[in-house]
């Protein structure tokens, strides 16, 4: 199977214009950036933007609505599993007993628990949950149809000269084999132009960036990269004979509202530390990209923390042992999402900026016990689940402390109120100001929905 592949490496940032323009922090799968704003310039409709933003936590692997959001206590031992809800400052809104912050944040935050769709591969997943339909590209595990972030780009011109309407950040796959993977900017069957940038690497070590084709192993050494590229362009007057296309391309890399968003010494060091190491620095630059004018950053939420080493959120019983995974991952989840929920409403972002944390489903309501294959030892884990997943939403102007929908005994399906993955994307779209009328060609030029949802009315 193939997926996208890395950046080329090298050694050497050359001052031409050829050079310049293929800088890889804004990875764009073989176009260089000029080439882009040309293409998305001569197709991207007049649409009006709007000063509101999307951070999307992605959890890739699926987190169990059992041990998150989604407890049932009075259920059997197989299906209840070792954790136990607590309450939280909203009455009649229970969370895990691992995730106390969230207990202290509830009326900040709204809980969807019947989400629901049909396909239980991860891949096949990812396209259904984040284009909103099913299919994938022969022989790859992209989506035939674009995904959120894709759609974004393409439909909302940047309120910020120099940024993008649209990033990623962290991948869920990164080698030699296969490239880079991060679902949620996957462009379906349009042109890689549309595909959003990836402009970091969370969940890998030193949360490596590639730029001019250099690997930087930290934002330290990003920032003088671009501190490079501003002073060469500067001393050289190469803006002075590139076009507007290639112009905007170098702003990408040189506007100061770039440059600052990826500058953490302007934040409180108090803050930088609250949220925490590799991923959750990203959520602090996610803050920061969505304050200097981009629309939608999506974020690869790793499952694994330090001492534990864990394949996404993907919580099998061969895989990993889903009791002791939980009590070593989910204090760090707790405290980075509560941590950006609460800067997010401290700055008075919240009715700017929505926040939307999920899988791409949820987890068997029975649990099974298996040998682990690298421990030998029996683990307890739960398998892969469409029927009903839990979501968390937060800020967006809309209305929070509450939950949306329910399941049945066993957190199996919706009970009641289900809602699918083409509702959320409409929600998006919707507080984005991007107009759910909206329609996009396909590979052979019939125009498409970009979605076929209705926007959550809870949430209005």
């Amino acid at each position: 199977m193939s997926f996208p592949q890395p950046i080329p490496t090298g050694s050497q940032l050359r001052t031409n214009r050829r050079g310049i323009l293929r800088a890889g922090v804004l990875g764009f799968g073989g176009l260089n950036l000029a080439e882009l704003f040309r293409h998305r310039a001569a197709a991207s409709p007049e649409t009006a933007t709007r000063n509101t933003s999307v951070i999307f936590l992605f959890l890739h692997g699926g987190p169990s609505q059992l041990e998150t959001y989604d407890l049932k206590p009075q259920a059997p031992s197989e299906v209840r599993g070792p954790c136990q809800p607590i309450k939280t400052n909203v009455a009649g809104i229970d969370v895990c007993e691992l995730l106390p912050l969230h207990a202290q944040t509830a009326h900040r935050f709204t809980l969807i628990r019947s989400c629901t769709h049909g396909d239980g591969g991860h891949f096949e997943a990812h396209g259904r949950f984040m284009s909103g339909n099913p299919g994938l590209k022969p022989g790859t595990f992209e989506s035939t149809h674009p995904q959120m972030g894709a759609v974004v780009g393409r439909a909302l011109k940047s309120r910020t000269r120099g940024l993008p309407a649209a990033v990623g950040m962290g991948l869920v796959i990164y080698n030699s084999t296969y490239g880079e993977y991060l679902p949620g900017i996957g462009e379906g069957y349009w042109s890689s132009a549309w595909r959003p940038p990836i402009v970091g690497k969370a969940g890998l070590p030193n949360s490596t960036l590639t730029v001019a084709g250099e690997r930087l192993e930290n934002r330290v050494g990003l920032l003088r990269q671009v501190d490079r590229i501003r002073r060469e362009v500067d001393q050289k007057f190469v803006m002075d004979s590139m076009d507007e296309f290639q112009r905007t391309a170098v702003e990408i890399l040189t506007a100061d509202k770039a440059r600052k968003a990826f500058d953490l010494t302007h934040e409180d060091p108090r803050l930088v530390a609250q949220y925490g190491n590799d991923w959750g620095q990203n959520a602090l630059m996610a803050r920061r990209l969505v304050e200097a004018g981009v629309s939608f950053v999506t974020i690869s939420v790793p499952g694994g923390v330090k001492a534990m080493d864990a394949p996404g959120w993907d919580d099998h019983a061969v895989n990993i042992d889903l009791p002791t995974i939980m009590r070593h991952r989910l204090p760090v989840y707790d405290q980075v999402v509560t941590t950006l929920i609460n800067d997010i409403y401290d700055r008075g972002l919240d009715k700017q900026v929505l926040v939307i944390a999920a899988g791409e489903f949820g987890r068997t309501p029975k649990g099974t016990l298996q040998p682990g294959t690298s421990t030998g030892k029996l683990q307890w884990g739960r398998d892969h689940w469409p029927g009903a997943q839990s979501i968390l939403l937060s800020g967006g102007g809309g209305r929070m402390g509450q939950v949306i929908g329910a399941t049945d005994a066993h957190a199996a399906y919706p009970r009641e109120r289900p809602i699918d993955p083409q509702d959320l994307l409409a929600t998006m779209y919707q507080h984005l100001g991007i107009p759910l009328d909206t329609h996009f060609p396909d590979g052979i030029g019939r125009p498409v929905a970009i979605t076929t949802g209705t926007p959550i009315k809870e949430l209005l």
